[in-house]
């Protein structure tokens, strides 16, 4: 037995001494989870959130938000300058800034992706309307970009457009094909995209020479989950860093949860109910199969009338959202509307039963005016919610409902093919309101073969048409704030969607693995889907002796351990071997 306990201790030893040495560290990761999927690695096609947040990452814009107060600062550019009369701006684009191959960024490369949109349709299905009035772009030398548009457009210094290579891009020969997944894709920003498995992981490697300052970890890591159950799960193990968008119940049962900070704060996003008001390409060609009757706005209005959106926040959001109504949520208040009390739809379903009765569609002998798809998506916790308390609200009306809770990516081709009649969605808005409001444009629409377009509410009306061109104009801000406020009445009254709420951002992370994260704004903002990459970009590790997610040194302190528990094991059995051996002798 002297001998067997010599040999372990021999083993032990020599493991202690094989393993690496404790101050060698992989590379700190950070861990995030998603549970939407991505629908394109291509900045001029990417709309889910999921893709444009990975995209920020990726690309540079020509200008950015700062952090701490939204207000714009240098991307790309770091100088700009109107014209007297703002039909003409001119960009500075300075040197020193690189892309991650290491060639220079210049202005080629903006007045090359400007044009690609200008002149390719499909380069515009992503963000379109910002370059919708553009006349001319040229790059004059490597250092100056000069715009010109038809009109003015008080929205250029909110470009939210992804700056490409030129050199990379200038080679692609088919825009709507095009996975951008050559890896490492060559990109701007503070990461670099290096491998990409669908449905299961995103991995990015900070940019070392990124013109800002390299960010201060190694790797950043998007981890896919069926659901956000799941994703909660494996944030309470430890298993990832950060997660966002969690259901109510979910963030409150992080509460007081060791190595967990929650975060809430007001969010830059609205969900709704689309209601297909007969889908139309751009030339008024008729388009999906939605429920005829919804082309009558009194049948629209009713089914929202129907919709206690109070009920909603309480019973789903349980508190954590506010009641929807305009286009843009609270936490822009300068461009958030309210109705007045003359414009105010009130949850009143006897009002709904009997502006249906009026508008030709009275109940048949089963009760029932007409059935209903709503389409939703699965393993969201809100749609799944939401859905069974709209399936009773809607049977009071008479109008029963066949909830269809698909894929993220099912979801987008039955809106974008108009194959539906109420339909959950959701934007982000930014800072400036002219994206979202210009979603919601006739030219928004697709064309005939289905190319282009970002719309997903099918929404063409000539008087919020005019209300858009003329704030896109306008560069007195109170003005310009009165029109934002009387298009968003017009989007209400004409019920093409009802926008139910706007959600708290509900975000957790191991703040013992990562103790500081950059918010947007600095003051009760969020940290993942901001105007920007801060909170990727912003984020710290905490003590490496605390345990960083990611990095080898969890498994070399785990190994450790392991290895200082067989030292012991083999000292306490030596022993316990000599004791027994004494009292026998």
């Amino acid at each position: 037995m002297r001998v067997k306990a010599c040999a372990l201790l021999a083993i032990a030893t020599t493991l202690v001494l094989a393993a690496p040495p404790a101050t060698a560290q992989g590379p700190v990761i950070l861990k995030v989870a998603i549970v939407q999927q991505i629908d394109s690695m291509n900045p001029f096609l990417a709309v889910f959130q999921s893709s444009t947040e990975i995209g920020r990452l990726m690309y540079d814009y020509l200008t950015a938000y700062a952090a701490d107060d939204q207000r714009v600062t240098e991307g790309i550019a770091n100088r700009w300058e109107p014209s007297a009369d703002k039909l003409t701006w001119t960009f500075t684009v300075p040197p020193g800034k690189k892309w991650s191959d290491g060639q220079a960024i210049t202005a080629q490369d903006v007045a090359f992706t400007y044009n690609l949109m200008l002149t390719n349709e499909v380069a515009r299905t992503a963000n379109g309307s910002f370059v919708s009035n553009f006349e001319s772009v040229t790059a004059t030398d490597d250092r100056t970009v000069v715009i010109k548009t038809k009109a003015p457009q008080v929205t250029m210094l909110a470009l939210d457009i992804p700056i490409v290579p030129k050199h990379v891009w200038e080679k692609v020969s088919n825009i709507k094909d095009y996975a951008n997944d050559q890896m490492p894709v060559v990109g701007s920003g503070p990461f670099v995209l290096t491998e990409h498995v669908a449905g299961q992981f995103i991995k990015l490697k900070a940019n070392k020479d990124y013109w800002r300052g390299a960010p201060k970890y190694d790797e950043l890591h998007f981890v896919y989950f069926q659901n956000s159950d799941a994703a909660v799960q494996a944030l309470a193990k430890g298993e990832v860093d950060l997660v966002n968008r969690m259901a109510p119940a979910q963030f409150d049962s992080l509460d007081k949860k060791d190595g967990v900070t929650r975060n809430k704060a007001q969010g830059r996003r609205f969900t709704e109910l689309l209601i297909n008001p007969g889908a139309q390409t751009k030339t008024g060609e008729p388009i999906g199969n939605g429920n005829p009757a919804l082309k009558d706005v009194r049948v629209r209005r009713a089914i929202a009338q129907a919709v206690d959106l109070d009920a909603l926040v309480q019973r789903v959001s349980l508190g954590y959202a506010e009641k929807g109504s305009g286009l843009v949520p609270p936490v822009f208040a300068k461009w958030h509307w309210e109705p007045d009390a003359a414009q105010l739809r009130k949850f009143d379903p006897a009002a709904a039963n009997a502006a249906l009765d009026a508008a030709g569609f009275p109940r048949g002998a089963d009760g029932t005016r007409f059935s209903l798809r709503l389409v939703g998506r699965a393993g969201r916790a809100y749609d799944e919610q939401a859905s069974e308390y709209l399936k009773r609200s809607m049977s009071d009306i008479g109008i029963p409902l066949d909830v269809q809770l698909v894929s993220d990516n099912q979801l987008n081709e039955v809106t974008t093919a108009a194959t539906y009649d109420l339909a959950f969605s959701g934007w982000a808005t930014n800072v400036d309101p002219d994206f979202i409001l210009g979603l919601h444009t006739c030219a928004q629409r697709p064309g005939a073969d289905g190319k282009g377009g970002t719309t997903d509410a099918y929404f063409c009306d000539q008087a919020y048409d005019e209300l858009y061109a003329k704030q896109l104009s306008e560069f007195d801000e109170g003005k310009r704030v009165e029109l934002v406020k009387q298009m968003q009445a017009r989007f209400y009254d004409q019920v093409p969607a009802v926008v139910l709420a706007y959600e708290n951002a509900l975000e957790g992370y191991r703040s013992d693995h990562f103790a500081k994260f950059t918010t947007q704004p600095a003051q009760g903002g969020v940290i993942m889907a901001q105007n920007g990459m801060w909170g990727y970009y912003g984020a710290e590790p905490a003590s490496r002796t605390a345990g960083t997610s990611g990095s080898s040194w969890g498994g070399l302190a785990a190994f450790g351990a392991a290895i200082a528990a067989m030292v012991l094991a083999i000292v306490v059995y030596v022993k316990r071997r000599k004791a027994t051996a004494g009292e026998r002798e």
